[in-house]
């Protein structure tokens, strides 16, 4: 089930909003074969474990599956993995922990025992609810798990005096950040922000996603010549404000429309009429609802 977990965390950025899975083939102590989700839409571990023995002439009838996550047993993007392990004519399956997803939710194991495979649960529970936290936050609260990113100097500032330079991170640790934008379907900062660097916040580590490019301003003030605007087209924009900005800053909302972005309007923060501020579990439910299991602020 160790094995299992590594092969299942290398979908990582690849997979979601499915979980990351792995899967091994074994009989006794003997490894027959493994494989993992390599990315949406693509077969889940346990077809591409049974595939792998398949290719090599293994026979799997009477082997045990080790996998991380209780198998599927409904028709999503690829068929139910519990039907591909009973025709197998597996002995047992050794599950790490049951799914939360609503159409699984412990059916696909009454599918296995009904099936006469003997079925044992929990093995490296715990690995495996760290490991897919992000996935369970997903499927239980319907909000994308936040990672939060900065850089600052020893005595706590976000940024150099004038005339010392941009950065204080250090280019191991900005390529790092590419990987984590690499990684989520968003990337979110506040119009300060983009008044302040005029980011791109693009992943240019060379692999993984092109996130959704998320900009929290409540009064409009995003300008219409900054870089976000002007690459929309090329990469999703969505900036997050209130109704009453757009209603007050009309024209705005319009150009940047026209220019591609995608102009939200969410409830105001409780107690912001001074300040006004977005609602963060506001943006949090609507990117829940579009399925993105990582945001990185």
């Amino acid at each position: 089930m160790t094995l299992a977990l590594e092969l299942a965390g290398r979908g990582r950025g690849a997979v979601e909003p499915n979980p990351m899975v792995g899967a091994v083939l074994a009989r006794g102590q003997e490894e027959l074969a493994r494989g993992w989700h390599q990315r949406f839409g693509s077969p889940h571990a346990e077809v591409e474990a049974l595939s792998s023995a398949a290719a090599a002439g293994v026979d799997s009838r009477g082997a045990t599956m080790y996998v991380t996550l209780e198998p599927c047993c409904h028709h999503g993007k690829t068929p139910p993995c519990t039907e591909a392990l009973i025709a197998a004519g597996l002995a047992r399956v050794v599950v790490a922990i049951e799914d939360v997803d609503s159409h699984v939710a412990g059916r696909g194991i009454a599918a296995l025992r009904a099936a006469g495979i003997e079925v044992a649960i929990g093995v490296c529970r715990d690995q495996t609810r760290r490991l897919l936290a992000p996935y369970i936050k997903l499927r239980t609260a319907h909000r994308p798990w936040v990672l939060c990113k900065w850089a600052q100097t020893a005595e706590g500032f976000l940024a150099l005096p004038a005339g010392q330079g941009r950065w204080i991170s250090s280019p191991a640790s900005r390529q790092h950040g590419h990987r984590l934008r690499g990684l989520c379907q968003g990337v979110c900062v506040g119009v300060g922000t983009v008044l302040a660097d005029d980011p791109l916040l693009t992943n240019r580590s060379g692999a993984g996603r092109a996130p959704l490019r998320i900009v929290l301003d409540a009064t409009l003030r995003m300008p219409p010549a900054c870089r976000l605007v002007a690459t929309a087209s090329q990469s999703p924009v969505l900036v997050a404000t209130t109704p009453a900005a757009i209603a007050a800053q009309e024209r705005v909302a319009q150009e940047l429309t026209r220019a591609g972005v995608e102009v939200l309007a969410l409830p105001p923060a409780a107690g912001s009429a001074d300040r006004p501020r977005v609602d963060p579990g506001a943006l949090l439910d609507e990117l829940g609802r579009r399925e993105h299991t990582y945001l990185l602020v």
